[in-house]
């Protein structure tokens, strides 16, 4: 079996975050120094490695776990955490299953998640940490004041990248208006953009982790990311020529597969940008040589310079982005032209015009 970090993530930590009746009796336990082996799920798949114990089947509380801890063996718990199903039981994964844990309690919990479909929760006696087990993945958890550190720096770091990632898009408006926009320049967009992302993915274990202790830098973190996805989104539909949300998704799923390394080193990364896009200009582009990368313009669509026209409503854009298949085709209209559209009109079109740069032609005076 394998697991997604993000899935880890959402699955088991949010399990036992702080403000959890969960962890609220995880802790009990810590103090106590009494160690315990928690199974979250009581499926066929996970009652057929169990011997002996009880049959409790009553509902969960934090007293409850902490007084059944006082015994020797595991703990089963119902999937959602919501009932104790049996106490004291004996866990028989299969012994030929690998494991780095030393600890007889580790040991068993690691070959337990890699044998069935649940989390399973580890608290040392000796030690007195939780560890948290769920398929191919562990994770010990941190005292809170440490998490708590980590996420601030995260915080900085991701507001950082965020003002980086919005000072390239502001860079790139002249440009785009002046259909000058190089593939360096949305190398350098894409990267700061994707970069954002990850330090974002990164604070969103961090506030699983924290729970309700995490509520103020949840706050901040919406805060700073506000709008981030849809400009990231629009980025690629501009310059890489996806139009189908579905297919931005996708892109951004394959881009979300690289690793740090590649993404940073400008070689590999625009090697990956030309083999993703599929609008004419990278159909043909090669990364061979350092200078390739600026040696010709790439056509914006301008779906961020159109949204960004104040009030102008978002079926005009979409009619406009339906109609002309780049900002230079549309700044090129005119505007008697824009004006037929439905979705426009002759005001609209003149705004629209004049929000991009376009100079009215005046017609001369009759003498």
């Amino acid at each position: 079996m394998s697991a997604s970090t993000t899935e880890f993530q959402q699955t088991a930590l949010a399990r036992v975050a702080p403000g959890t009746l969960l962890r609220a009796g995880l802790d009990r336990i810590l103090l106590a120094r009494t160690g315990a082996l928690v199974v979250l799920g009581d499926a066929a798949e996970v009652l057929e490695i169990c011997t002996g114990g009880f049959l409790i089947e009553a509902a969960f509380s934090p007293q409850k776990l902490f007084e059944l801890a006082k015994m020797d063996g595991a703990i089963i718990l119902s999937a959602n955490g919501t009932r104790i199903v049996r106490a004291n039981v004996h866990l028989v994964p299969d012994p030929r299953l690998a494991t780095t844990e030393t600890g007889t309690r580790h040991r068993t919990a690691e070959r337990v998640a890699l044998s069935v479909d649940a989390v399973v929760v580890a608290v040392s006696e000796e030690l007195s940490v939780i560890s948290v087990y769920y398929r191919n993945h562990k994770q010990t958890l941190q005292p809170i004041p440490a998490v708590l550190s980590r996420a601030s720096q995260a915080l900085s770091t991701l507001e950082r990248y965020r003002e980086r990632f919005e000072s390239v898009l502001t860079s790139l408006v002249p440009l785009e208006l002046s259909n000058q926009v190089t593939f360096r320049d949305v190398l350098f967009a894409l990267q700061r953009g994707e970069m954002v992302r990850r330090i974002g993915a990164e604070i969103e274990g961090y506030l699983l982790e924290l729970g309700t202790d995490g509520r103020l830098l949840a706050l901040q973190s919406a805060e700073i990311s506000l709008d981030f996805e849809e400009r990231f989104d629009s980025l690629i539909f501009d310059f890489l020529g996806y139009g189908d949300p579905i297919e931005i998704e996708a892109v951004r799923d394959s881009l979300a597969s690289l690793s740090t390394d590649d993404v940073t080193d400008l070689r590999t990364f625009a090697g990956w940008v030309a083999r993703q896009a599929i609008c004419e200009p990278l159909r043909h582009v090669s990364v061979d040589h350092q200078g390739d990368l600026s040696l010709f313009t790439l056509p914006s669509r301008g779906s961020r310079i159109l949204n960004s026209i104040s009030r102008i409503p978002s079926s005009a854009v979409r009619a406009l982005l339906d109609r002309y298949p780049t900002l230079d085709a549309i700044r090129s209209a005119p505007e008697e032209e824009l004006g037929a559209l439905d979705e426009i009109g002759p005001d609209w079109a003149r705004v629209i015009r004049e929000a991009l740069g376009v100079t009215p032609i005046v017609a001369p005076l009759e003498r």
